[in-house]
């Protein structure tokens, strides 16, 4: 059975609250863009909770689903992490640079699924 998108993101979203990412938005974007169906945008307080956050949640998808992103792109030391599995898209972004890329202004036109501050 196919990993629905729904159920990838609700789980990533779990995943990130496990290690203490802030301000968790899942946002469909699914009638706005093809690129992907679901963001799920958090915020991480220093590079080392960025680089954990991005971990934990490659590691447990491939665990409990027996999927690998497509991408992994960032390092944490530039405030901005993305984990790629093609229908959602984990942000992972420092305070500053969450402010400075403003997704949540950029897709407003998106329906927030879950919002977790």
């Amino acid at each position: 059975m196919a990993l629905e998108a729904l159920e990838l993101a609700r789980t990533i979203v779990d995943l990130t609250t496990q290690v203490m990412a802030s301000d968790v938005l899942l946002l469909d974007i699914s009638e706005l863009t093809i690129i992907a169906d679901y963001f799920v945008i958090v915020t991480g307080d220093s590079d080392r909770q960025l680089q954990a956050i991005a971990d934990h949640t490659v590691e447990h998808v491939r665990q409990q689903y027996d999927a690998r992103p497509l991408a992994v792109e960032g390092v944490p030391s530039s405030g901005w992490l993305l984990v790629d599995y093609g229908s959602v898209v984990l942000h992972a972004f420092s305070p500053e640079q969450r402010a400075h890329y403003r997704l949540e202004e950029l897709w407003s036109g998106g329906r927030t699924v879950v919002r977790l501050v």
